[in-house]
């Protein structure tokens, strides 16, 4: 195992469960579905397979290298293991969140990408893409979903889900809760009888873009 310190191993998996937890609270997931993961040094904490997320204790942290192996924990990690650590290996994430949010799961099945309706795609890099049908929990869903993140932070899994990552937990939900947020507007919009919602263009987006990198508090 790696240098990383007790303390901050039970720190990461703290937020890691509280984050899971929100997720459900917030009804992006139902039961056990979806999951979490955080880095921490070369170790990947991760929610646990079938295991309710109101049930995880602090002693009951799951974690893995980059290469899959257990290095912490007793339980089985997600089943959708593949999905976080091809983010990790191919990305500078600290954490993912995959859910099964309704709106935005709704809309995996109807585009390849989001309409960009609102300039929340900037938060995500751009026009968020959906990544092609595949299984859940195998190598071949992990590439699809490469594919679909490339030059953004979050996705839609077709007929499945969302995946988005950040520099933190907290950025990376709150990825998650815009992207659920734009699709039940699209959806939302494009239901009245009679009526297609207005779209940005490209150029409104970037506009966007490069406003935002000066958006927040300094320092």
């Amino acid at each position: 195992m790696s240098d990383v310190g007790k303390d901050a191993i039970e720190q990461t998996w703290d937020a890691v469960v509280g984050t899971a937890r929100r997720t459900a609270a917030d009804g992006l997931v139902v039961g056990t579905s979806g999951n979490v993961s955080a880095r921490v040094g070369d170790i990947v904490l991760v929610t646990p397979s079938g295991v309710p997320y109101d049930r995880l204790a602090p002693g009951d942290a799951v974690g893995v290298d980059l290469a899959g192996r257990q290095v912490l924990g007793d339980m089985v990690p997600t089943s959708e293991l593949p999905l976080h650590l091809a983010v990790y290996r191919h990305t500078d994430a600290a954490a993912v969140v995959h859910t099964h949010a309704v709106h935005a799961t709704a809309v995996s099945t109807l585009v390849t990408e989001v309409p960009l309706v609102h300039y929340a795609a900037a938060l995500l890099g751009g026009p968020v893409r959906t990544a092609a049908y595949a299984r859940y929990g195998t190598r071949e869903l992990a590439d699809h979903m490469l594919t679909a993140l490339r030059d953004r932070t979050g996705c839609l899994l077709r007929n499945h889900g969302t995946v988005t990552y950040g520099n933190t937990l907290d950025q990376a939900y709150d990825r998650t809760a815009q992207l659920e947020w734009m699709c039940r507007l699209w959806l939302t919009a494009s239901s009245v009888p009679g009526h297609s919602p207005t779209l940005l263009t490209p150029a409104q987006l970037r506009d966007v873009q490069d406003a935002l990198e000066g958006y927040g508090q300094p320092g």
